[in-house]
């Protein structure tokens, strides 16, 4: 045969069957049995308790993606397996492929929402406290740690002595439990939906610095964020799902909240100018399709354009290790 080969196309026809076996292998604890005692078919499915024969084709799927190894009859978690899918570590991401294993419905009407401009998802990203959240924000939060410690370490927050900072929409609390833990004499302030407060509480609480955490119980369209009140505010993967005429108003309310001289720090999927960058960026786009009536992935220069509207001077955009982009405004 001559031409191009079709292993790129059929690896992302088969995208699903990759979700779907790093899911259930999360959701049975598979790579956390493996991480202390790599054994054989038999041994995984006698300690994490499902069948032989799930064990074997669970084991078989994981090997072929390159998340497992074996030797001698015996599998083995990978180091991007037992970095990242070993339950109780602080960067495990298998509660992610959870919930986008659930989330395969929504997906599914990607056609016709792509037909017709509008969301097909059951419930939209503006339904009020929606229970998606709920399960949403502790997965997600390892991807969050890495660039709120970056922030942190360009803000120079460890020796910036007792601020206060307000985290917009913060869901699990990560920024500020990270910032919390560099600077022990400040406190963070999060506006969320009741509910999801209370998650964030609890996950704040994990790292030690629950004391210094407090939460304000609403919807941030409609709350108001106060008057010069915060050294730095936080809007983490919020904007996307906002059209643009709402987030400069958005920007606007932060401007106002923080003090002279502070510094709004926004965490995005952004991309380059021209519509390039990130892939996970870029196939972003398609999720805000499906879950919400006005989002999507907004450009550099609309984030630039939105912020000198609500009256910053000063914009910086630093990519991240992550497929996230973090700006800095003031």
């Amino acid at each position: 045969m001559t031409g191009p080969a079709p292993d790129k196309v059929m690896q992302l026809i088969t995208g699903g069957w990759a979700t779907s076996i790093l899911g259930a292998g999360a959701r049975h604890g598979l790579f956390t049995a493996l991480e202390e005692h790599p054994g054989d078919a038999q041994d995984v499915a006698r300690t994490v308790g499902i069948s032989l024969r799930g064990a074997q084709a669970l084991l078989d799927g994981l090997t072929g993606l390159g998340l497992l190894t074996l030797a001698a009859g015996k599998y083995q978690n990978t180091p991007e397996a037992s970095a990242f899918l070993v339950k109780g570590k602080p960067s495990y991401l298998g509660a992610m492929a959870e919930v986008f294993l659930d989330d395969f419905g929504t997906w599914q009407g990607l056609p016709e929402a792509a037909r017709t401009g509008l969301p097909t998802a059951p419930q939209t990203a503006d339904v009020a406290d929606n229970p998606f959240w709920h399960v949403l924000v502790t997965a997600i939060a390892p991807l969050s740690f890495p660039v709120a410690q970056l922030a942190a370490e360009r803000l120079a927050l460890a020796s910036a002595g007792p601020i206060s900072w307000l985290d917009v929409g913060g869901g699990s609390g990560v920024w500020s439990a990270a910032w919390l833990g560099v600077n022990p004499q400040a406190t963070g302030y999060q506006l969320d939906w009741p509910q999801v407060n209370a998650i964030g509480r609890d996950f704040v609480a994990r790292f030690g610095v629950g004391e210094r955490f407090r939460t304000i119980d609403g919807d941030f369209h409609t709350t108001d964020f106060g008057s010069g009140k915060y050294d730095c505010a936080i809007y983490s993967h919020i904007a996307h799902q906002e059209p643009p005429a709402e987030n400069i108003r958005i920007f606007g309310k932060f401007r106002r909240a923080l003090k002279p001289g502070g510094t709004l720090v926004v965490s995005d999927f952004i991309l380059n100018d021209d519509r390039t960058g990130h892939p996970f960026a870029m196939m972003f786009a398609s999720q805000m399709l499906v879950v919400t009536k006005d989002g999507s992935t907004y450009r550099q220069a609309d984030y630039r354009a939105w912020l000198a509207e609500a009256g910053f001077t000063t914009i910086d955009i630093v990519p991240t290790s992550t497929p996230a982009t973090v700006v800095f405004a003031r």
